[in-house]
């Protein structure tokens, strides 16, 4: 135990995963390799025993994850072995043929696979298609020896089997609990956070440019760590949800400290982007004042970070109200806005300043079970039509393409093959994925993962040829091997399931024959599997990334300047088109990822290079228009509190946001229109820009750095004519304060998607002119 304490995070993972791996694996072994006959005879398919436990265990599973996926195991089991009952038992097992048995995996498929409301985990979805590969391509190889009622009992016995060694082996030699996955992460992200705060607080009081650009650096550098463990909370949430079942009472403080930390990320991240958007170093406004309020703020959150987790401890922890105090006055003293554009970032740092100081990290956030019962009080006719709206808005072609493609590959697999057909079928129904991926790629990974775990399984077949005992136990280096691959940039899960998969249906089983023949069989089933993938993928409504990337970009354009245009003093829906650019410009980015791995053909070359760019300032634009929409709440809240709308200066700044706005949207537009013909390959056209016969480009170009200065200059003078007549008006140095930061916060937000737009457009032209 003391020296896996020694060991680095990685190789600790990489056995802890691997031990696991093999504790489930011996488990099944026993119970078919060395049990009496009598017991293992109940197992008629070990190797789908194997399967479960993999699908199960291989991707950082926690005993949470285990009860939810037995659960789910259990449930699409029941389905799988009833409707198969039937289904034998009505079509008859001489019915079946070749061509049946495809036509039935394929309907069985579509079902299972299709987007319904409330749809079952994808390892549940996995583990059903298995099912049905196993029930029907069995079946019509077993012929009149089937038994329509012992062998889908058969399936669910040798499923059952696999989940029963999966969840014992999240048990053992000590319970890898998601609570307390969980919590280590928290622990990682939250000296993260900390740290990165430090940084930025010396960056701001920096003298030296050099240094201060060097620990923006180090400052980004942290920043791909936090996404890594904001991902590994989120992974491990839903598990914790299903280890807390009993404790109701602990849930809300446990999921709370996720979201609490979310948030102080979220305004860590807007300091961020305040300094990376300037290099005007050392900040000519910083006094003595600034630096002790920063520092103040810096012990601020690392005490009521602490609190937090006393808090979910049932410990205690006083903050000391003097630094509260000193943050506080420091905040109230802010009556005067900037004067300058160059000014904007350090008031939008004191603006997430702010709201970090005001994030409520000791307060337990109501919890998600009201939402459910909110969901639950709806009337069953309106669920019923919440239910057929969403089926109508489903997209079913993922879902026919997949099961076209299963069937077809269960048929080749037939026909190369009787008695080893179903390995075609199961290449594929593992490796099911809900969403897109790039093909040709997991193509790629499954096949060598395939061929590295088929010939490990048949070398130690002939070192072991004799020792059963021995064969198997020679699986546990190759789990070390295989976790380490998993979490490499070249095979990922998919390629190290498949590596797991090759070597244990080998070196975990007997009476299959002669392992080279086997392997050579199961080889190219899954070359059959894969290439069936493909070509139901090329020929039934072929859409490839590049396409998919180019199609998005351009709806993302079109929404960010919905966005602008609902930038407004007045009542808007802004909150809601801001949430669908942030997810559409997820969308964008895993498009570029699938399109920059896949592969060329005859089609144009994909520009990754271009892409990136415009996705760094789509992406930095979303961040900087959520702060932009907490200011304008604010600002709406305390113009309609105090009758502020009709007052001429205020009527004037709105419509200097109108002009701003106008000019920010008349970029996008052509950008937008850009975008469609740079985009579109039509090689033909006259004003293709690919081919840079196109003139529009003198439309796009903006003001320029005077522009930006000159219109972001009028509004911060209109606003601060509004800020000082509402202090006239009402004398509370607090308020005015507050409509200071929140003005200059919704200012920096402006200048800042000015500049975007004017990044975007020079990725374009840089795309354009081949610079």
């Amino acid at each position: 135990m003391a020296l896996l304490k020694t060991m680095p995070p990685l190789w600790r993972e990489c056995l802890s995963s691997a031990f696991r791996l093999a504790l489930a694996c011996t488990i099944v072994g026993c119970v078919t390799l060395f049990a009496p006959s009598s017991i293992s005879t109940l197992v008629p398919f070990p190797a789908f025993s194997y399967l479960t436990a993999i699908l199960i265990i291989v991707n950082l599973a926690t005993f949470g994850d285990a009860l939810r996926e037995s659960c789910l195991a259990f449930y699409v089991t029941l389905h799988t072995v009833v409707l198969a009952m039937f289904s034998l038992w009505l079509l008859g097992i001489r019915c079946l043929s070749k061509v049946a048995t495809a036509v039935v995996v394929t309907v069985a498929a579509f079902v299972v696979v299709l987007p319904w409301p409330h749809s079952a985990h994808l390892i549940a979805k996995r583990l059903a298609l298995g099912q049905i590969v196993v029930v029907y391509v069995v079946a019509y190889d077993n012929g009149v020896h089937t038994d329509p009622l012992m062998h889908p009992l058969g399936l669910a016995a040798s499923t059952t089997l696999g989940v029963l060694a999966s969840v014992v082996a999240l048990l053992l030699p000590y319970p890898r609990l998601a609570c307390s996955q969980m919590n280590e992460s928290s622990k990682l992200l939250t000296k993260n956070i900390l740290k990165r705060l430090k940084l930025l607080i010396k960056v701001i009081c920096e003298e030296d440019k050099a240094t201060a650009i060097g620990l923006i650096s180090h400052t980004k550098s942290l920043v791909t760590k936090r996404t890594k463990l904001l991902s590994m909370i989120t992974l491990y949430q839903e598990g914790m949800k299903w280890e807390m079942l009993p404790m109701k009472i602990f849930r809300p403080h446990c999921l709370s400290l996720k979201e609490r930390l979310e948030e102080v990320e979220t305004n860590l991240r807007g300091m961020e982007l305040a300094l990376t958007c300037t290099d005007a170093f050392p900040i000519n406004i910083l006094n003595q004042d600034l630096k002790d309020v920063l520092n103040s703020l810096e012990e601020h959150v690392t005490l009521t970070l602490k609190q937090a987790k006393q808090g979910l401890r049932g410990g205690s922890l006083t903050v000391p109200e003097s630094n509260a105090k000193d943050i506080t006055h420091f905040l109230q003293s802010l009556h005067t806005l900037p004067r300058t554009h160059q000014e904007l970032h350090i008031f939008f740092v004191l603006f997430c300043a702010k709201l970090l100081y005001r994030t409520p990290l000791t307060q337990t956030p109501t919890c998600a079970q009201d939402n459910s019962k909110n969901e639950n009080s709806l009337e069953g006719k309106e669920k019923w039509a919440n239910w057929i709206a969403r089926l109508r808005n489903t997209d079913f072609i993922p879902a026919i393409k997949f099961s076209l493609s299963l069937g077809l590959t269960v048929f080749m697999g037939l026909v190369y093959s009787k008695e080893n057909g179903i390995w075609a079928g199961l290449s594929v129904a593992v490796s099911y994925v809900s969403g897109r991926e790039a093909t040709f790629r997991a193509a790629n990974v499954k096949a060598h993962g395939t061929v590295l775990g088929t010939v490990y399984g048949v070398l130690g077949c002939l070192v072991c040829e004799s020792l059963v005992t021995l064969r198997f136990l020679s699986l546990f280096p190759w789990f070390i091997f295989t976790s380490s691959l998993q979490r490499s940039q070249m095979y990922g899960p998919a390629g190290a399931i498949s590596a797991v998969i090759g070597a244990i249906l080998i070196l975990g089983r007997k009476n299959y024959g002669p392992p080279s023949e086997f392997a050579m069989a199961r080889i190219v089933d899954t070359f059959i599997g894969l290439s069936c993938s493909i070509f139901v993928d090329l020929i039934f409504w072929p859409k490839r990334a590049s396409t998919c990337a180019k199609m998005e970009l351009s709806q993302c354009l079109a929404t960010l300047g919905e966005c602008i245009e609902s930038l407004s003093l007045g009542e808007t829906d802004f909150g809601e088109k801001q949430r669908r650019l942030k997810m559409q410009v997820n969308e964008l980015k895993k498009f570029v990822v699938e399109a920059e791995v896949e592969p060329n053909f005859w089609f144009l070359p994909f520009d990754s290079v271009c892409y990136d760019k415009v996705l760094g300032s789509l992406s930095k634009v979303v961040d900087l228009l959520w702060f932009g929409e907490h200011a304008l709440k604010f600002l709406q809240q305390e113009f309609q509190r105090c009758g502020a709308y009709e007052k001429e200066d205020v009527k004037m700044l709105d419509g200097e946001l109108e002009h701003v706005k106008e000019l920010i949207c008349s970029w996008i537009k052509n950008l937008e229109e850009i975008s469609r013909m740079k985009f579109v390959e039509k090689n033909d056209n006259p004003c293709d820009l690919e081919a840079g016969k196109s003139s529009e480009w003198n439309m796009v170009s903006g003001l320029g750095e005077d522009g930006i200065e000159q219109t972001i200059g009028c509004f911060l003078q209109w606003s601060t004519i509004v800020a000082d007549n509402l202090n006239g008006d009402e004398g509370d140095k607090e308020l005015k304060s507050q409509v200071v930061l929140s003005l200059s916060a919704l200012g920096f937000c402006l200048c800042a998607c000015m500049r975007g737009t004017i990044e975007i457009e020079e990725a374009f032209l840089t795309n354009v002119t081949g610079n």
